[in-house]
């Protein structure tokens, strides 16, 4: 209640909170019960808004949350690649050809990619 009343201060807005607590029959209204009904029912009175361009839904919230940590992960998996097969190139740059022999197919392609 204590924060409602600091974010109407704060933004010059009209705020209300009605607390529901189990085994209670009546709400915690704040600012006052008639004070929370006007702002409610002005509230109600307004038009609906057109859907905005970049309003979602928790649903598509997360799953855009989700592609764009999966894009960091992926971009940090082939950072690390990279780092890998630097490691190994710096290694064998040093005189040490033998890093070479326990790499597969895949690993080889990729030191000769980064060599090119």
């Amino acid at each position: 209640m204590k924060k409602a009343d600091e974010l109407a201060i704060m933004c010059d807005a009209k705020t209300c909170v009605l607390v529901y607590e189990e085994g209670k029959a009546a709400p915690e209204v704040f600012p006052s019960h008639a004070e929370a009904m006007g702002i409610l029912n002005q509230f109600e009175s307004l038009p609906e808004l057109v859907p905005c361009k970049e309003a979602m839904n928790q649903e598509i919230f997360i799953i855009k949350r989700i592609e764009k940590l999966r894009d960091q992960v992926d971009k940090t998996r082939r950072e690390c690649q990279d780092s890998e097969i630097r490691y190994l190139l710096h290694k064998i740059m040093h005189g040490d050809p033998s890093v070479l022999v326990g790499l597969n197919i895949e690993q080889l392609t990729k030191v000769g990619y980064k060599v090119d």
